[in-house]
């Protein structure tokens, strides 16, 4: 499995202060069967983004880890207007492996009306944000129709691991499950700061989605046992029906490593810009992971 959102880098944030938390994070990883981390430090007014900085920290914890765990880097991207000035002037050192997805925080005081075309600027730009973590997200959780409304329009979301498993608590859990079982939610990521309340595991969230929506996600896993890898997770809503409802089913996204080292930029998909661009909407159909990882 792969984690798109991660604070495994040492000394930057919230995160590890030493090297030896982030090894410890990484063997943590390993254990739990994933395979690729995404390390995604803030960029907000608290903690500043050095790019550079952040590059010498991965190589030095991927020659520690080896081969045994590969590393991306991207960050925690806070919209803020001078992050987003930044972001205007070189965009691609805070997407996830320098290409077009990017994770953006929202604010927990406000999120003006005004976000809705600030969304719709960046993919304008050629990016894909993915949201992060709305069900820790008090406002969000109270205009859940906002969240809605951006997945139609052709944004992604991530909710954290921890969340499914009850860590933040029950109103958490149950938004994360409920936003799955809309069909919604399209990364699940461990949003790791540390060893303990926050570890960088990803199975325990895989069982509790597989507990709730049936054993199917559970088989559809044991398709893809090593030696072919396991490498994203992503939840969209099924075309089929059970019983008269959407069933969730989990899809893995295969060759990650591929997409990892040698994606290269591209803008969203032609129908999806012309929808966008010309009429502001989009129709909201899911992506599947071969439409994610070409």
């Amino acid at each position: 499995m792969v984690d798109v959102h991660c604070h495994i880098l040492p000394g930057l944030d919230d995160g590890p202060q030493a090297i030896e938390e982030s090894l410890a994070m990484a063997e943590s990883a390993i254990a739990d069967g994933i395979t690729h981390v995404v390390a995604t430090p803030h960029c907000s007014n608290e903690y500043s983004f050095d790019y550079a900085r952040v590059q010498q920290l991965r190589e030095h914890l991927q020659n520690e880890i080896g081969d045994r765990l590969k590393l991306a880097t991207g960050c925690d991207f806070h919209l803020n207007p001078e992050n987003l000035e930044a972001l205007h002037a070189d965009g691609s050192r805070f997407c996830i492996n320098q290409h077009d997805y990017l994770l953006v925080e929202f604010n927990e005081i406000s999120i003006p009306p005004s976000m809705d075309d600030t969304l719709h600027a960046l993919q304008l730009k050629g990016l894909r944000p993915i949201i992060t973590h709305p069900e820790r997200n008090a406002i969000l959780r109270r205009q859940p129709e906002r969240l809605a409304k951006w997945a139609r329009l052709g944004c992604f979301v991530q909710v954290t691991a921890g969340s499914l498993t009850g860590t933040f608590g029950p109103r958490a859990q149950e938004d994360s499950l409920g936003w799955i079982g809309r069909g919604i939610v399209h990364f699940v990521a461990s949003d790791a700061h540390n060893t303990k309340r926050r570890p960088l595991r990803l199975q325990p969230a895989y069982d509790a989605v597989s507990k709730q929506f049936g054993d199917d996600t559970a088989r559809r896993r044991k398709c893809f046992a090593p030696p072919q890898k396991v490498f994203l997770l992503l939840i969209s809503a099924s075309s089929r029906r059970l019983q008269g409802q959407a069933r969730p089913c989990v899809h893995q996204a295969q060759n990650f490593p591929h997409y990892v080292q040698r994606i290269t930029r591209r803008p969203p998909p032609v129908v999806r810009r012309k929808r966008v661009a010309g009429s502001g909407a989009y129709d909201g159909s899911l992506p599947h992971a071969r439409k994610l990882f070409p």
